[in-house]
């Protein structure tokens, strides 16, 4: 499948959705988006579901010609899916969007008028609420300092930054990749998403190899969203889980431990497998 032949305009938007047993909020988001301003190509990437996703994807591609689907036949992770969706577009700017995410009519155009305000490359988030109007805490955070956690787990494991409401656009180290507005140009420099990783701080890396590149990180604390949150994750909380411990060792294999020791490396391997063997039993009584 190649990208589109005419050329997007100036202010277009491709937006990319990675769906995986999204059903229950799927065709929710596909109708929001396709209603949304400067919103160009819409790219679904579905990674082996198994539910009615593929039923509501190819509904909304005959009815919508921005609209097209990649249909893998198992579940290579959300990295590559992402990268594929991106691959197949060519507007020049993306946003990557989770099928459990209600965007209104302006979410993406006013993050696209944020960005392109700013005046340098830039990764933009928005602020992200819980249907419970509870503020997402992944949202706004600061990089994992794994060193840290070991002298004070509970305190350090803690990567939520405040909401600072002076600043309409506040500046972070991390987004999440619930969703992420940036130029096409920034994306294809970094080289898209780590697809080492499989599930889980992919977004924490990504923003991370922004800021190395020069790029701003930030939110768009005027830009509320609500995120339903889990919904692809509850038919497989272990697999989930182990992923997710998986990326953070290495997300900090990659960027904490070449400067440390082999003992404190070695540690925080040993507090990620523990930390992992304790969650199991939790999630499996969920």
């Amino acid at each position: 499948m190649s990208p589109a032949n005419a050329t997007a305009p100036a202010d277009g938007i491709a937006v990319v959705v990675v769906s995986y047993r999204s059903a229950p909020t799927l065709d929710d988001c596909l109708v929001r988006l396709r209603s949304a301003r400067d919103v160009v190509q819409i790219r679904v990437v579905d990674n082996g579901s198994d539910d009615a996703s593929l039923e509501i994807l190819q509904r909304h591609a005959l009815a919508d010609p921005r609209l097209r689907f990649i249909a893998n036949p198992d579940n290579p992770g959300f990295g590559v899916a992402c990268n594929q969706g991106a691959a197949d577009s060519d507007a020049p700017w993306l946003a990557f969007v989770n099928p459990d995410l209600r965007v209104a009519a302006d979410s993406l155009q006013r993050l696209r008028m944020h960005a392109a305000a700013h005046g340098s490359e830039v990764l933009l988030g928005a602020d992200l609420m819980g249907e419970d109007g509870v503020r997402d805490g992944a949202a706004r955070r600061r990089d994992p300092d794994f060193a840290a956690m070991l002298r004070a787990p509970a305190a350090a494991a803690k990567l939520d930054v405040a909401i600072d409401p002076g600043r309409a656009v506040q500046a972070v180290d991390a987004v999440s990749g619930a969703l992420m507005l940036m130029p096409r140009a920034l994306f294809q420099r970094l080289g898209g998403f780590d697809e080492g990783y499989r599930l889980h701080a992919e977004d924490l890396d990504l923003c991370r190899r922004a800021r190395l590149a020069g790029a701003t990180v930030a939110v768009a604390n005027d830009v509320s969203v609500v995120h339903v949150r889990g919904v692809s994750s509850r038919s497989r909380p272990v697999f989930v889980e182990w992923h997710k411990h998986r990326g953070l060792w290495r997300y900090f294999s990659r960027f904490e431990a070449p400067r440390r020791g082999a003992f404190v490396r070695a540690a925080v391997f040993a507090a990620i497998w523990a930390h992992f063997a304790a969650t199991v039993p939790r999630v499996l009584l969920r």
